[in-house]
């Protein structure tokens, strides 16, 4: 796929990028889900309990990508089902969604180790699929949510917050990462100005 110019997995075992990308979008949405249920190319698989595809419409205006599955996501197989998750709906909830509107998924789909962080090797490895579902799912947006999500999609590119961007043919937002607002109460207005100054994207 000549518009997918991401730098191949190092990990010999990940194999040729764009060849991994074309035969999982010619073989379909199903077949992503179980080739990635199945993956043993990176070690997180090892300690993962399950692997989070993701979740929401088939047919989304927006695309929200997060960094990682947590506890809860590993034990359930459904992304952004703890605390962060009520964060991300609430967000959701405020720019206006229905439940036909938007599709989540992680940069990795195994839980890393104590919630680290997803190394390079280990997403480049696991982007063949997110690659895949954005291709596949085709939504009008793809909000990053936090810095490893702007860094595995484009990592060339550095965004600032709240302005989008066109992106090889795609509209792009970086946004804060639902658990940051957790953390930091004041990032929560911040976020809602961003959502209200690009509402136009996703109506």
């Amino acid at each position: 796929m000549k518009e997918l110019k991401i730098v191949a997995a190092k990990e010999e075992n990940c194999g040729n990028f764009e060849e991994r990308v074309q035969k999982l979008v010619e073989n379909g949405y199903e077949t992503v889900a179980r080739e990635a249920i199945a993956c043993t190319r990176c070690p997180l698989q090892k300690s993962a309990t399950k692997r989070v595809i993701g979740k929401g419409s088939c047919n989304p205006k927006v695309m929200f990508i997060g960094e990682a599955p947590g506890k809860t996501e590993d034990e359930t197989g459904i992304p952004f089902t703890g605390r962060a998750g009520k964060k991300l709906d609430k967000i959701i909830e405020y720019m206006g969604l229905s439940e036909e509107d938007w599709f989540v998924a992680n940069t990795v789909k195994c839980r890393p180790p104590e919630n680290r962080r997803p190394k390079a090797s280990e997403i480049e490895c696991c982007k063949p699929f997110l690659i895949a579902q954005i291709t596949l799912l085709d939504p009008g947006i793809i909000i990053l949510l936090g810095n490893t999500a702007e860094k595995a999609y484009c990592p060339e590119r550095k965004l600032e917050w709240g302005v989008p961007v066109e992106y090889e043919g795609r509209m792009i937002l970086k946004l804060y990462h639902p658990a940051a607002l957790i953390y930091t109460a004041s990032k929560i207005e911040v976020q809602k100005a961003f959502i209200d100054k690009n509402r136009d994207l996703w109506k």
